[in-house]
C-alpha cells in the first residue's frame, strides 16, 4: 500500500460534492436522522436493517462502537442545504488488503434514487480507491431486497455470489447475502459512469 494509503487509514474524512455532505457520524445528528426516518416506513421493510425513528440512538451507539474497533466509519449524509437525509458507512475495513465494504446506506424518501445518492457514492468510492488505496471494494444486500440488488448493480458493481444463511434480518430471519464487488483495474471506468450519471441528471432523478 502507498504511503498516502497508509496515512488516510487514520483519519475519518468528510467528503464534500456540489449536492453531498458526508461526515463523521455523531450523537448530534440524531434529531436529523429521526427526522430523516420520520414516519418509520422504511423501518418497516423486513428486509432491510434500517431504523424506526426511536431506535436512532442505539443505532449510532452502535455505529461508534463498531468505529471504536476500527473497522467502520460511520457518516451522516447531508443535503445541499445542510439537511440531515441519511446515513451511510465503510465497513469491514481492513487496511491489509486494503478493502472496504460500503452499506448501513439509508436515505429519507425524497433523496431515494437521486443525484445525492449518486454524488454520495462517488464521493465514497474515489475516497477508498484513491486515497485509502483499495484493491477491492464491496456491497452486499439481502437476497430479497431487489432494489438494493438492482442499485448496486447500477454502480457498475459485479454480482460475485450469494452467501447462503450469512447473516440475520431484523426480523430473526436468516439472510441470503447477495455479494458485489468492484476492484481497482474498473474503478477508471465506473468513475466515469458515475460523472456520466451526475451530468446527465444532476441532482434529480438518478437513471
Amino acid at each position: 500500500m502507498s504511503e498516502q494509503g497508509n496515512n488516510a487509514w487514520n483519519a475519518q474524512p468528510t467528503l464534500r460534492g456540489e449536492h453531498v455532505a458526508l461526515e463523521p457520524l455523531t450523537r448530534d445528528h440524531a434529531d436529523g436522522l429521526r427526522a430523516a426516518l420520520a414516519g418509520g416506513e422504511l423501518a418497516r421493510i423486513w428486509f432491510t436493517n434500517v431504523p424506526a425513528p426511536d431506535g436512532v440512538d442505539a443505532y449510532i451507539e452502535s455505529a461508534l462502537a463498531m468505529q471504536a474497533k476500527g473497522v467502520a466509519w460511520a457518516f451522516a449524509v447531508l443535503d445541499a442545504d445542510g439537511e440531515v437525509v441519511g446515513s451511510t458507512r465503510y465497513y469491514d475495513m481492513d487496511a491489509s488488503v486494503p478493502r472496504v465494504q460500503i452499506g448501513y446506506t439509508f436515505y429519507a424518501q425524497r433523496v431515494q434514487r437521486t443525484g445525492l445518492n449518486t454524488q454520495a457514492k462517488l464521493l465514497l468510492l474515489s475516497h477508498a480507491f484513491e486515497q485509502l488505496g483499495c484493491i477491492s471494494v464491496g456491497f452486499e444486500t439481502s437476497w430479497f431486497n431487489l432494489a438494493s440488488r438492482a442499485a448496486i448493480a447500477r454502480l457498475g458493481a459485479k454480482q460475485e455470489g450469494i452467501i447462503r444463511n450469512h447473516r440475520r434480518h431484523a426480523d430473526g430471519s436468516a439472510r441470503d447475502t447477495v455479494a458485489f464487488s468492484i476492484i481497482d483495474g474498473e474503478w477508471r471506468a465506473v468513475k466515469r459512469n458515475l460523472e456520466y450519471k451526475l451530468q446527465q441528471h444532476g441532482a434529480g432523478q438518478d437513471g
